[in-house]
């Protein structure tokens, strides 16, 4: 079951989810090309231990995405916000929904093309959490601003 799933209020549903955007796996792709240049290319002994040192390297950062990708979650409730990002080192928020200021989001160029981006949550007291590489930020944003909206004017 899903942290989100796991941490629901009384009555409280799930409105909206979203997840880590596949670009996290650019890295590791690009690692995991290079060290197979290196290994295809004869001869050379020097380029043979490039490339399995840059397979080790392409090792880890596709662990580091799997992981990643696997353990964000970005969910709305009809009441608050929760984030979560990380398995052994995890960064959590739960926020009321009357306690959030403002949604930011940025998209590189990149991130424009592909549909990702950063939001940083700005909530009452001056908190700023930032979670990068979310899948379709900008629906995520308009989800809890309409729900921000509706909590408000009832």
């Amino acid at each position: 079951m899903s942290y989100i799933d796991n941490n629901l209020l009384p009555s409280e549903r799930v409105l909206y989810r979203t997840q880590a955007h596949w670009i996290v796996f650019l890295l590791p792709l690009f690692w995991s090309a290079m060290a197979l240049y290196f290994l295809s290319t004869t001869g050379n002994p020097v380029f043979k231990l490039v490339g399995y040192l840059l397979g080790i390297a392409a090792l880890f950062t596709w662990l580091q995405a799997c992981i990643v990708f696997a353990n964000s979650e970005f969910g709305l409730t009809d009441k608050r916000v929760i984030i979560k990002v990380g398995l052994i080192r995890r960064n959590t928020l739960e926020t009321l929904l009357q306690k959030i200021e403002s949604l930011q989001v940025s998209q590189s160029i990149l991130g424009r093309l592909f549909n990702f981006g950063t939001i940083t949550v700005c909530g009452t007291g001056g908190s700023r959490d930032v979670f990068r590489n979310i899948d379709d930020p900008l629906v995520f944003r308009r989800a809890v601003q309409e729900q921000i909206h509706q909590v408000l004017n009832k």
